[in-house]
């Protein structure tokens, strides 16, 4: 069975697709990478989506030397990626993708989006099945009653759902409202929680006179209610001081109390120090509770494009 740690570290903004404003070069996120594997944090979650392949082929660069069994990789199959009309297209994107990263087998891979999620997940089933290289199965994006189906297809195939990934927040807990996070945990799934900090937003370094940076597709959807987040990121502050770490720990701390791997998005060395700082925090269920009393209160709406009602 594959050991996880506690915190997964994203490589979304490593496919310089425009999302976070800047261009990130392999040389700048060498240190990043090597910061993390030596505080243990060794899952990198990535797709071929992510720039097309550029955020693949940076994190192959610097796994390439080291032993297999020193990392772990999560990756995707994105159906907007995919030729629909190839009855090959699984197959060949795998292949694909395990080329580009120099690899022959991921540990975890994934459905990234419910766009024919159902011939896709038929299509991922049939690859697997009856394979020795089986990695964890997990879909993205899914609601309940996607994740269910998902879960009787790959049951037919005598494999297991084991991971659903979904945005999942403070200010967006509608995976747990709808009951995917309890479904995840009455059936042995891991529910991975990404956008804790919301881009940056939820990290306590912006507020209305200092928003995020211009340009950039987070500053449109943040910047609007930064004044709102404020009062979330001053009661954060407030647990940050007593554990001494920074406010955007506590996001996070409050993810893992809640049960949830955390995906944390990593550009800087220091993101990954304070992740590892958040992995230490063990906030009680009061203060979880009073958090999200917080955050309810404010009425905040981040649902993006991609995302729908959780139902």
């Amino acid at each position: 069975m594959t050991v996880l740690p506690k915190i997964a570290l994203g490589a979304w903004a490593w496919g310089n697709d425009g999302t976070f404003g800047n261009n990130l070069t392999a040389e700048e996120l060498k240190p990043v990478f090597d910061t993390a594997m030596a505080h243990g944090l060794n899952l990198w979650d990535t797709a071929y989506a992510y720039g097309m392949g550029i955020s693949e082929k940076v994190l192959a660069g610097f796994v390439h030397d080291l032993p297999r069994e020193s990392y772990l990789v999560s990756d995707k199959f994105t159906p907007q990626c995919a030729d629909p009309s190839s009855p090959s297209a699984m197959p060949d994107m795998i292949r694909m993708q395990l080329e580009l990263m120099h690899l022959d087998r991921f540990d975890i891979y994934w459905i990234h989006n419910v766009w024919g999620a159902p011939k896709w997940t038929e299509e991922l089933a049939k690859y697997y099945e009856g394979r020795e290289d089986v990695p964890m199965i997990g879909v993205s994006n899914h609601n309940l009653a996607e994740i269910r189906e998902a879960d009787r297809i790959l049951k037919a195939h005598g494999l297991k759902l084991s991971a659903v990934q979904n945005h999942y927040s403070l200010i967006n807990r509608s995976s747990e409202a709808s009951g995917i996070i309890d479904y995840c945990r009455e059936n042995d799934i891991v529910f991975f929680s990404y956008m804790v900090l919301e881009q940056g937003a939820l990290s306590g370094k912006y507020d209305p006179e200092h928003p995020l940076p211009a340009g950039s597709d987070r500053a449109e959807i943040y910047n609007p209610v930064l004044d709102k987040l404020a009062v979330l990121n001053h009661e954060m502050k407030k647990l940050a001081d007593k554990y001494g770490v920074g406010t955007a720990q506590i996001p996070v701390a409050w993810a893992i109390a809640k049960g949830t791997l955390p995906i944390i998005g990593v550009t800087k060395v220091s993101h990954v120090e304070d992740a590892a700082k958040a992995m230490q925090i063990k906030l009680s269920p009061e203060e979880t509770e009073q958090l999200e009393e917080i955050a309810d209160s404010l009425h905040i709406n981040v649902v993006r494009d991609w995302e729908k009602e959780m139902k």
